[in-house]
């Protein structure tokens, strides 16, 4: 149970990196910081709808369009953040085209560097650490 509620809180923890650095990255990506709890719904949004997406975009491109697999985790980000920008208590906007493109890649590079890393120091390790101690 505790790894389980760790996981989410890395899940969590790894979209709300992406989503930040977007908005310090990439021009016509902003969060409204004045708006501190549309941003949290953001986050929960975004992280729910990622986590729904990428399982039916698996199955949808292992039937229909196998070349596609290699970028479920871009396309789920995309469509995660096109229901977090059309939600109007979401603390998010993309207001240009190039934001659209470029974005979704940036968050989808951090989020998933955040999600390595702080899967391997919040879990793996203390994992190791413990099986470690009980031989």
């Amino acid at each position: 149970m505790k790894t389980r509620l760790l996981r989410v809180l890395v899940y969590l923890a790894s979209a709300a990196a992406g989503l930040i650095l977007a908005d310090l990255f990439v021009g016509g990506f902003r969060i409204s910081w004045l708006n501190w709890w549309g941003f949290l719904v953001a986050i929960v949004v975004f992280a729910v709808v990622q986590s729904i997406a990428t399982p039916v975009a698996i199955r949808v491109a292992r039937r229909h369009a196998p070349l596609l697999l290699g970028g479920i985790g871009i396309i789920a980000t995309f469509v995660s953040l096109l229901v977090v920008a059309v939600l109007p208590s979401a603390g998010v906007r993309i207001t240009t085209v190039g934001a659209w493109f470029l974005a979704p890649l940036v968050v989808w590079i951090v989020s998933a560097i955040a999600t390595w890393a702080l899967t391997v120091v919040l879990i793996d390790r203390p994992a190791r650490a413990l099986s470690v101690r009980k031989r």
